[in-house]
């Protein structure tokens, strides 16, 4: 409770007590009260020596505090435009919103946006378009080395764990991908029953914490992951180097959300605060890397591996690559996850200025990969604030094969943007642990919403670029997409970014590159 409560609480027992002893009539009080109340609260703010706004402005100062309080809901509601909102804007929340319940997206009268503003990106529509496709292509994901190849749709459910989301966002999550065909990403928090009880296809995620295959010291468990790897609703397996929205460092799990359900999926003990490193144990150079994801691959009994980051060093990426070409090993996918990226909650310093935006980081790993010779035998997911097909398109145009979304499936499972994930008191059950707040979200209705917004959202993906003259992802190409750099002019994307030519790296790299190629060391990532 807080002072301001118990500070009205002792006045209504003393007021009800003096009213019994001396008979007077109960009714008087009630406009007493109120004044009394402020009153005290005056002299505590005055005598209080926390904040300088009560001091000065007692009572009063309170209002300012309740301002801010509700600020970000004000703001969304009332105060931003319908195309300027952040991290999503209310017209993507808003035709995710449509998409998942099935009803029209369509918006009539023309776009809001300023069409001539430096930034504004277009994509190229041809004279000539195709039919739209019938049934949506899958990529296929498995190297030479795979014995067990995965068909990965467009778009899937990026990585969120159990224990950052509720049990039933997690299950309505895995209900739509069963539903629709798509895949889920586990996140790093381990594998729970509600990501194997609905039955969709998982990639399952391993974190710095190993969780889910961790020893009692906090190493990785080898013979623990081959047992849960060798379940049939784990697709594909996948190492967490970074994430985008806090690359570099790790987490802390506060013992208090540590019950006996989260302790049992991650393998550490209840009630115990639990701490995931920014580092890995099981490999400290690139070539240990690339051997590892070897060995996951291996364990797994021959199901897709690879690995997901934000990118940060080009030249760290590089050396990356040379271990691949020095070892014959590669991972079957690489998920390059933007700084843009943000379920999870970090701090402001990091969302704002550490990582590499998606565009630039799939640019990186797309021509890294295309000059070393590798991009045939490697795929690249995107992940970082897909929620429509325009989004979709533009990835793949910038060198994905398929995409991942996060905050637009919890979205399509409720989340209104309330940026309370890291509280424990997600208004809509999305993002807690508190079962009288996670029961508000009904897993059978969510479910239906996430199978028919990742259902749309591939279908409009897919009609853009039947009108930009291509059938398959892999007819895009860089020149289809043009973003405006001034108010006179726009450029396409073959023109503002270098493309390597595949092998280039390893006959004659270009001058922009030379330096970073040389410079990388399969045995050590160089700052």
């Amino acid at each position: 409770m807080t002072r301001v409560g118990i500070v009205v609480l002792i006045l209504v027992t003393a007021l009800g007590a003096l009213v019994a002893a001396v008979g007077i009539s109960p009714y008087w009080w009630f406009a007493a009260l109120p004044l009394t109340c402020v009153g005290v609260l005056g002299a505590w703010d005055l005598a209080q020596r926390r904040h300088s706004v009560l001091r000065n402005y007692p009572v009063l100062g309170h209002v300012r505090f309740l301002m801010e309080r509700i600020r970000p809901e004000l703001q969304q509601y009332f105060i931003e435009r319908n195309y300027d909102g952040r991290p999503f804007d209310r017209n993507v929340r808003s035709i995710v919103y449509e998409r998942a319940k099935g009803t029209d997206a369509e918006e009539p009268y023309g776009t809001e946006r300023d069409v001539y503003q430096p930034g504004y990106e277009s994509l190229v529509p041809s004279m000539a378009p195709c039919p739209v496709p019938k049934n949506p292509p899958r990529v296929r994901i498995g190297g030479p080395e795979c014995s067990r190849p995965y068909d990965m749709a467009l778009l899937n459910v990026s990585a969120m764990s159990f224990g950052s989301l509720s049990a039933n966002a997690v299950l309505a999550l895995n209900g739509g991908a069963a539903a629709g065909g798509f895949a889920q990403d586990t996140g790093e928090g381990g594998l729970s029953e509600y990501h194997l009880r609905p039955g969709g296809d998982l990639v399952w995620e391993i974190g710095t914490g190993y969780f889910g295959c961790r020893t009692e010291e906090g190493d990785f468990d080898a013979a623990e992951f081959a047992d849960k790897a060798a379940n049939d609703h784990v697709k594909c397996v996948s190492l967490k180097l970074s994430q985008g929205a806090k690359p570099g460092i790790g987490g802390v799990l506060p013992g208090t959300k540590v019950n006996a359900e989260i302790a049992r999926v991650r393998d550490v003990p209840e009630g115990r605060t639990v701490v995931s490193p920014p580092y890995h144990r099981v490999f400290s150079t690139p070539r240990e890397l690339v051997r590892f994801i070897a060995r996951m691959r291996e364990l797994s009994g021959g199901k897709p591996a690879g690995f997901k980051l934000c990118v940060g060093s080009r030249r760290q990426f590089l050396a990356v690559c040379k271990a691949m070409l020095e070892e014959g090993t590669a991972p079957d996918f690489i998920v390059v996850d933007g700084a843009e990226g943000g379920t999870g909650a970090a701090p402001l310093e990091f969302a704002d200025h550490v990582g590499t935006p998606l565009t630039e980081g799939l640019h990186t790993v797309h021509n890294a990969l295309v000059g070393a010779g590798l991009r045939d035998r490697i795929k690249i997911g995107a992940s970082g604030k897909i929620a429509t097909g325009t989004d979709l398109v533009k990835r793949l145009v910038q060198g994905a094969d398929y995409g991942n979304a996060a905050r637009a499936m919890m979205f399509a499972v409720g989340c209104i943007q309330a940026q309370r994930c890291h509280t424990n008191t997600c208004p809509t059950g999305v993002t807690t642990q508190d079962p009288r707040r996670a029961r508000a979200l009904d897993v059978r209705d969510k479910t239906a919403r996430v199978q028919r917004f990742q259902e749309a959202t591939v279908a409009g993906a897919l009609q853009i670029m039947a009108s930009m003259g291509v059938t398959d992802p892999a007819q895009l190409r860089p020149h289809m997409l043009r973003r405006r750099v001034d108010h006179s002019s726009e450029r396409s994307y073959e023109e503002l970014y270098e493309w390597l030519a595949p092998g280039q790296l390893l006959a004659e790299p270009p001058a922009s590159w030379a330096a970073d190629w040389q410079a990388a060391d399969p045995d050590r990532f160089t700052v």
